[in-house]
């Protein structure tokens, strides 16, 4: 059983004491067996020691019938510890995983409810971490996914603690049995078409009569690969630095790296990097899908590959990479008549237009790119639009959708290309917005 059960509350006080100065200390409770020693103990801690105001939450998901008595169950536990509970219901949408189905519609409601500076604690132990590395391991994860469930995580505008992470389920067991705690056992954990339920029945049995120590080595495993993940995260940053250099583009507000520092990077350190940068705009690929990424890299140097991914697309252009998704990926629509000049003008799909300066005499019209359009060029003559733009290296995806200004038939200006944005005798100049301030800048 390693340590005794009696220094239990010395062991939560201990994970707990960098948290003593948050606002609040939130308990998730369902009523089963880890939240309810963890609201035990903690109620325990605020009878002796000052703590933050200590509350718990119940999420009623209403997904079995036996679901209707535990909000009483739950509220009768907390009157007697006097713990003030709320309880939220939540819809959960049918779908392939009702488990990920059910956890997600309850992280919603815990992000909501977490303000800065509060504690959210939940009762995971030992023996789940030990399910999860399993779990994940038959699913092929790497080391993130190996590495288990972190001690903490940020959650809403505050943190998600676990507290109980390094005890076993028989310590917490002889906890509940030696305060005589009354807890729901939930059936749907006797539910082996669940392949948690199926690994904590069935697997883990066999293995811990195997090896006795099997749940403790795989969750010191877990934090093993914790580190590893680390030194990866940290390994990522000093590339991505290398790569993430100012370029004259920056007015298009997309995430971009310059390509050569991460070309020159070992393949294995490619991914690494790429996959921390890309982690928060899109859902990563798995391990089959990352030859799309050999091609993006590979291509010819007069190429514009383009890699596809479930929330985006990165595209390879004047020797940088970039992140496009949302408007990006939609063609603008062709022509808009400027009625009055001196205002802003909305363009469908891409951002807004708007001059600096008098605006020029019109009729006005804001056009993209046809091919084959000339523009009268200071001290040059006419030059063809499309010299122009390889001589500035504009990327390839924005050409399409750089604002044309129309005067007639008459090519004025090439909104936000320095010289041939607007007239220097006339002191006016045409300003692309991209992206609408309402999305906000990526």
């Amino acid at each position: 059983m390693g340590q005794s059960m009696s220094d239990l509350p010395s062991r939560l006080r201990l994970n707990l004491e960098p948290w003593r100065n948050a606002a609040h200390w939130r308990v998730a409770f369902s009523g089963g067996l880890d939240s309810t020693v963890l609201l035990h103990l903690l109620a325990s801690l605020a009878k002796t020691e000052s703590i933050p105001a200590l509350s718990a939450i119940h999420i009623h998901h209403g997904l079995q019938v036996a679901a209707d008595a535990w909000p009483q169950h739950c509220q009768s536990v907390c009157d007697e510890l006097g713990v003030p509970l709320l309880i939220e219901r939540v819809t959960v949408q049918p779908g392939a995983s009702l488990e990920r189905a059910a956890r997600n519609a309850r992280y919603a409601v815990f992000s909501a409810l977490t303000q800065a500076n509060d504690v959210l604690l939940t009762g995971q132990h030992r023996d789940d971490q030990a399910e999860t590395l399993l779990f994940r391991l038959m699913r092929g994860a790497g080391v993130r996914g190996l590495s288990g469930m972190p001690k903490q995580r940020p959650v809403g505008q505050g943190t998600l603690i676990r507290p109980l992470l390094e005890i076993s389920r028989t310590e917490l067991e002889a906890y509940a049995q030696a305060h005589q705690l009354v807890w729901i056992e939930d059936p749907s954990n006797q539910d082996q078409q669940f392949s948690r339920n199926y690994l904590r029945h069935q697997i883990v049995p066999l293995l811990t009569g195997r090896w006795p120590q099997a749940q403790a080595n795989m969750a010191r495993s877990a934090v093993h690969l914790r580190e590893a993940e680390g030194l990866l995260d940290e390994l990522a940053q000093i590339d991505l630095a290398q790569a993430a250099n100012a370029h004259e583009f920056e007015w298009l507000g997309l995430p971009s790296l310059e390509l050569a520092p991460l070309a020159a990077l070992s393949v294995a350190r490619q991914r690494n990097a790429l996959r921390h940068w890309l982690e928060p705009l899109t859902r990563l690929p798995d391990t089959d899908h990352w030859s799309g990424w050999a091609n993006l890299c590979g291509a010819a140097p007069d190429a514009s590959p383009i890699w596809r991914l479930v929330d985006g697309e990165l595209h390879r252009s004047a020797g940088r990479l970039w992140w496009l998704s949302g408007n990006w990926l939609r063609a603008p629509v062709i022509g808009a008549d400027w009625q009055a000049p001196a205002s802003a003008l909305r363009l469908a799909d891409n951002g807004r237009v708007l001059f600096s300066g008098q605006a020029p005499s019109g009729p006005l019209r804001i056009a993209y790119r046809q091919g084959g359009e000339v523009m009268q060029v200071a001290d040059r003559g006419h030059r063809d639009l499309k010299r122009l733009l390889n001589e500035r290296a504009v990327p390839g995806f924005v050409r399409g959708r750089l604002p044309l200004l129309f005067r007639g038939d008459e090519l004025l200006a090439v909104a936000n290309l320095s010289g041939l944005d607007g007239h220097l005798q006339h002191g006016w100049k045409l300003h692309w917005l991209p992206t609408d301030e309402d999305q906000g800048l990526s």
